[in-house]
């Protein structure tokens, strides 16, 4: 068993819990979870996994608890340097493996080298919106005139529309480029193929027949043999910005000409591929990494500017800073106010307007956030009904809902009762526009597709974790009935995800060496989860209600003991059944459960825990 205070993982108090481990006996937290170890044989010396680690440690010169994880996240030791240090040199493949990337970076080429006018159509998420900017300063820087459009969520909805794509043509056009859609827009793309050249940019699941246009590179194809299904759109972007370049470079286009620089182009990657969850191995890893250098150079004017209006001060910028200072912003425009904003400031190179952008996302963001404040209160008390009625999926709708924030309350409901969530806002038309959030294991998105084809929705598509519906108000309780027989499995989930965690860790070992051991296990987000540690038996000194709107919670917490003092976070305190215990100074002993990270401000490193579950000790 591993000592607490030397930071290594412990096996702790461990009791059989359905033939898996209890960390700490937790049973049932302050929000009903059970805490699970992540993998119980890496907790004891005769594990094949902590066997595992000490080989990683030892091949690769890795502290123990940075073998056992990398163990844990079957990370083989001749894969550590590539998992730990990912590059594009390394792991990027091919992008002529995409079937139909030569046609289109031909054709993009083409554009290029006789100057002709290009239309980029995106969408109104971040994905959508680093697409169109990478795509539109790639064209532009080579000489390009590039028209851009990005459909308003409300009048247009989601994906190609005729009247927008006809603009271009009108405006004179000769290629089409659909980003982050088009995949499913035969009916709209093929026929004006006659008129333009078109090209998609994708990697949505695919619907019935393809387009019939001049490329459609998408790697979730199903006759696309690339296995890179897990790429998000700026990605597939990216790989045909370099598949475009290397056309030119072999025409000799660049003998006098300079080279773009593409590694540039990294940041929009990488923010795209953290806020569209994707999985964050293999290519991604790199994508993300590396990207998140470009972005910490702060040279995208309208980057810049987004970070310093949302407060970011730490010097160190993570997937973190993606997925929750910068995504929020930039997908609020999309989502209430004009859809074209993200792109907007994305593609902006003056300081001043770009400020006034980012403080305008940041407006937006604000209204987002009471406007998604209204529909949840309701939204919950609906889906406590439904569960309490046994459904395996929960389908809430509602009349005045804004269907821009129907995705975030969704998944707001989600992880409330770990079940998959479709939430949707009835229209005066008598139709439903609505988003849908899925739960590991459990693919909403092909349910979503068979829904459409058996005649229940009107639209459909996206994701095996997100999706996006609409349906005739007629039909919600037949498509609930369908969604329930079809998912039936998720009835067996547990009301409130169990929590892995991955060590215990006593607050005098949770130091800023401890967390920087765990954050060269970065970048986090989907399929690279950031370890959850737990640490026992500790104490509230100190309780502050921090933030803008006093939603944060800020704790000072000594061990039982006394001792070293550590600064814990917990975020979206307002709503939080863990608030009125954690601050309560006269609160028993409590363990806690959550992520331990390095923060540097003005040169000076400190260690903070921020709290995903806490529990009474017993």
């Amino acid at each position: 068993m591993g000592d607490m205070t030397d930071g290594v993982l412990a096996a702790g108090t461990v009791e059989d819990a359905d033939n898996s481990a209890l960390v700490l006996g937790v049973r049932s937290s302050l929000t009903g979870r059970r805490w699970l170890w992540r993998d119980p044989s890496a907790t004891l010396d005769s594990g094949l996994t902590a066997r595992m680690g000490m080989a990683i440690m030892q091949q690769a010169g890795v502290p123990e608890v940075v073998g056992r994880m990398l163990a844990m996240r079957g990370v083989a030791p001749d894969a550590v340097q590539d998992f730990l240090s990912p590059t594009l040199r390394a792991l990027m493949p091919d992008p002529a493996g995409m079937i139909d990337m030569d046609k289109a970076a031909r054709r993009l080429a083409q554009a290029i080298t006789t100057s002709e006018t290009v239309g980029v159509f995106g969408d109104y998420d971040v994905d959508g919106a680093c697409s169109a900017a990478l795509l539109t300063h790639f064209l532009r820087q080579m000489g390009c005139r590039v028209i851009t459009h990005v459909p308003d969520r409300m009048s247009e909805g989601y994906g190609p529309n005729t009247p927008a794509l006809e603009a271009m043509v009108a405006d004179g056009a000769g290629l089409i480029v659909c980003v982050d859609c088009g995949t499913a827009a035969g009916d709209i793309l093929s026929p004006l193929s006659a008129r333009a050249d078109i090209i998609v940019l994708d990697h949505h699941k695919v619907q019935g027949a393809l387009p019939r246009i001049t490329a459609t590179v998408n790697p979730n194809r199903l006759d696309c043999a690339s296995r890179l299904h897990g790429a998000c759109a700026a990605a597939v972007t990216f790989m045909a910005v370099v598949a475009t370049t290397g056309v030119l470079r072999r025409e000799g286009w660049f003998e006098t000409r300079p080279m773009p620089q593409l590694m540039d182009y990294l940041d929009l990657v990488a923010l795209a591929s953290v806020c569209d969850v994707m999985p964050l191995t293999g290519l991604n890893r790199a994508f993300v990494t590396q990207g998140m250098k470009v972005m910490a150079r702060r040279q995208r004017i309208g980057l810049n500017a987004l970070l310093d209006v949302s407060g970011v001060t730490d010097d160190r910028l993570t997937s973190t800073t993606c997925g929750f200072a910068l995504g929020p912003r930039i997908n609020a425009g999309g989502r209430i106010a004009e859809s074209g904003l993200g792109l907007e400031l994305l593609l902006c190179e003056d300081e001043a307007e770009a400020r006034r952008l980012a403080e305008r996302l940041d407006a937006v963001n604000r209204r987002r956030q009471t406007v998604e404040g209204d529909i949840l209160d309701i939204a919950m008390e609906m889906a406590t009904r439904q569960r309490e009625e046994g459904h395996p999926v929960l389908l809430l709708c509602g009349r005045d809902w804004h269907p821009g924030v129907v995705g975030i309350v969704a998944g707001r409901v989600k992880e409330r009762f770990n079940r998959p969530v479709l939430v949707g806002a009835m229209l005066e038309d008598g139709s439903v526009k609505g988003s849908a959030r899925s739960v590991t294991g459990i693919d909403l998105g092909t349910a979503i597709i068979a829904a459409r084809q058996a005649g229940l929705l009107t639209s459909g598509g996206g994701h095996a974790m997100a999706a996006g519906f609409g349906l005739k108000a007629e039909n919600i309780s037949a498509l609930h009935t369908f969604l329930d027989e079809r998912l039936e499995k998720a009835a067996a989930l547990p009301d409130a995800v169990d929590l892995s965690i991955e060590g215990i860790v006593s607050v005098r070992a949770a130091t800023v060496e401890l967390a920087n051991d765990i954050g060269r296990l970065a970048p986090f987000g989907s399929g690279n989860d950031e370890p959850l540690l737990a640490l026992p038996r500790v104490r509230i000194v100190r309780a502050d209600r921090i933030g803008r709107e006093s939603n944060t919670l800020r704790l000072m917490i000594e061990g039982e003991g006394g001792g070293p003092r550590l600064k814990a976070l917990l975020f979206r305190a307002g709503d939080n059944p863990m608030t009125p215990v954690l601050e309560d100074r006269n609160a028993p002993p409590l363990h806690l459960a959550g992520w331990l990270q390095a923060q540097t401000w003005n040169g000076r490193t400190t260690a903070s825990f921020f709290i995903r579950d806490a529990a009474f000790a017993n």
